[in-house]
């Protein structure tokens, strides 16, 4: 390696300029001869022979030349017509890019001299050159697959638990590292991509993205909520972060002055501390909120910061570069594979933890079916004066519908409260677990329907996005029913919806007045209470069941579970209740009926 001609009389020239030498051949008639480009140089060349070209390193058909990688090049020279001595005059046109000038002191042009020689041995040192390159590039291949692998796995975890954003990011920073490794290879040993769109999609794209990911793995994997201010810090310093690069490799000279350019550095290297600032301090944060748990993630980050600041190391003469069987091996790939396997226990480990509590979650939701099940009635009740069916279907493991039916033992008398929490799943299961409670102290005082609804008004105000649509009905031995309603479905009797004025839902104003309507029912009578899921149930076309298929599925005397049914068939979307009471002939009371009778009478509806 020889210095280049900024230190050699031309300091600070880019562009193009000539290297010419006369060579006197001596070659057999037949005899092939071939010539091996140098192999290093800045930045591309032109090959001529006696003025006539034999090839180039680089796109030189454009008034900018294109520059690649340096890489091992050959080129066949024409043969002597009788094999005798000649002198051929050789001639390499080299150009330089301008931003070459800040890489290294003494840059400049040929930095190798090129190989003259039989066509056989320079293309034999030809192939062992590239095999050297291949050698010199093999951990970029390996780091790029590792990566990609990594980037699967993530993505793979997200089927696991999708609620947890920490894959997602991990998944996508591993694919951009994985990006930017390939885009090396790309660059290094091929001629598919110069080193100015290597340069401007690794270092301005890819490396400021890559930064910016790693915060945000970390910001997501601690679950941390402040300061609210850093994920919009970091979308600001990427955008800076890949300006000032920009800037500082001269990718914009064309159109930006050198001496503005020149100082984009400082910025440059500020947003480049930055990243690491914010990094350390979401690690700090993380372990300062998860206790001795948030260390397992430390050797992690220590690990992105040997790679990610191996260029600081070899500006401080400290070259951490090992050529272990030939194959190069820096401070950088050490340390990208060891974070490949920490970052891989630590995902396997975050797995165990998500699968741990996903199992528990499940066993929460198993009790409260249990309790669900325990605090609804028997789907058929038989009481004096009156036969009862219900159906509950939930639309997920645990429901939001509730109805509870309490008699009342010394007036005959029966009070049916029915309704429908907002939401679904466990958090809905949970409301309706307190509004049962709440109905069950509140019947034990008052059996007033309208008093019913104004206590589980109270339960529920004052609580975030808590609200529900419910009834509360109370049926006297003689048949006069009083019906409170707080938007619920109006009940439908003898195959007619009742008339009721609309009201407020439960939840939504502290005060709320709910609608009171009075009739009654004679033997025979059938009164029909259901929740919106029969009304709002749903075809694959979005056609709903509607309010029609239900009078006609009365008119047919269907069933509380044949009603259900149907509208779960025709495309459940929300839990499904349905009540059905009819009025039968009444019974003469025997006066000596047992205690044990009447309680179990009032065990009916659990």
């Amino acid at each position: 390696m020889v210095p280049g001609w900024t230190v050699r009389g031309h300091a600070r020239h880019w562009g193009y300029a000539w290297y010419r030498i006369r060579v006197q051949v001596e070659a057999p008639a037949g005899e092939r001869l071939a010539l091996a480009g140098p192999s290093a140089v800045d930045d591309g060349y032109q090959v001529l022979q006696d003025g006539n070209l034999l090839g180039s390193f680089g796109g030189f058909s454009t008034p900018t030349p294109v520059i690649y990688s340096t890489q091992p090049m050959m080129f066949a020279l024409p043969q002597s017509p009788d094999g005798s001595p000649t002198t051929r005059v050789l001639a390499f046109r080299v150009w330089m890019e301008p931003s070459t000038l800040k890489d290294f002191p003494d840059v400049g042009g040929l930095r190798t001299a090129p190989l003259l020689g039989e066509a056989g041995a320079v293309a034999a040192n030809y192939q062992l050159l590239r095999f050297e390159d291949f050698k010199a590039d093999a951990h970029l291949i390996v780091l790029a697959m590792l990566f990609g692998l990594l980037a699967i796995m993530a993505f793979s975890l997200i089927l696991f638990d999708p609620s947890d954003r920490v894959y997602l990011w991990l998944g996508a920073t591993f694919l951009l590292i994985m990006a930017y490794d390939a885009v090396s290879v790309l660059v290094a040993a091929t001629q598919h991509l110069s080193v100015a769109r290597g340069d401007l999609i690794r270092s301005v794209i890819l490396h400021p993205l890559i930064s910016a990911a790693w915060l945000m793995v970390w910001w997501n994997w601690f679950g941390l909520q402040r300061p609210s201010w850093l994920p919009r810090a970091a979308a600001v310093l990427t955008l800076l972060y890949a300006l000032s690069i920009a800037m500082d490799r001269g990718l914009f000279f064309a159109a930006v002055p050198h001496p503005l350019s020149s100082a984009f550095s400082i910025i440059y290297l500020v947003t480049r501390l930055l990243f690491p600032v914010l990094t350390l301090v979401c690690v700090v944060l993380g372990i300062r909120r998860v206790g001795l748990e948030g260390w397992s993630v430390l050797p992690a980050v220590i690990l992105w910061g040997i790679a990610r600041f191996t260029r600081e190391f070899q500006f401080l003469s400290i070259h951490l570069t090992w050529f272990p069987f030939g194959v190069q091996v820096t401070i950088q790939d050490i340390g990208n594979i060891l974070l490949v396997g920490v970052i891989a226990g630590l995902l396997v480990r975050r797995l165990l933890v998500t699968v741990r509590r996903q199992r528990l979650m499940e066993l929460d939701v198993k009790h409260a079916q249990e309790v669900q099940r325990v605090i609804l009635p028997e789907p058929i009740a038989s009481l004096p004066g009156f036969a009862i069916e219900s159906e509950y279907r939930p639309a997920r493991e645990v429901g939001g519908d509730f109805f509870q039916i309490i008699p009342h033992i010394s007036d005959g008398s029966l009070l049916i409260v029915a309704g429908d929490v907002t939401g679904k799943g466990l958090q809905a299961g949970m409301l309706v677990a307190l509004l049962v409670g709440a109905i069950r102290t509140s019947a034990q005082f008052d059996l007033n329907p309208l008093v019913v609804l104004n206590v589980l008004n109270q339960r529920l105000w004052g609580r975030s996005e808590a609200s529900a649509t419910c009834l509360a009905l109370r049926i006297a031995a003689d048949g006069e029913a009083t019906l409170a309603n707080a938007g619920h479905v109006p009940p439908y009797l003898n195959c007619e919806p009742l008339e009721i004025d609309g009201s407020l839902p439960l939840g939504i104003v502290e005060d709320a007045e709910f609608t009171v309507l009075h009739f009654s029912l004679t033997p025979g009578d059938r009164l029909l209470l259901m929740s919106d899921g029969i009304v709002e149930a749903t075809d694959v076309n979005g056609k709903l069941f509607g309010f029609e298929r239900i009078q006609e599925l009365l008119r047919e005397s269907a069933s509380a579970a044949e009603l259900a049914r149907a509208a779960q068939m025709f495309g459940q979307e929300d839990d499904i209740s349905v009540i059905a009471i009819t009025r039968t002939e009444a019974k003469v009371t025997c006066p000596n009926v047992s205690v044990a009778k009447l309680e179990k009478l009032s065990a009916v509806s659990n």
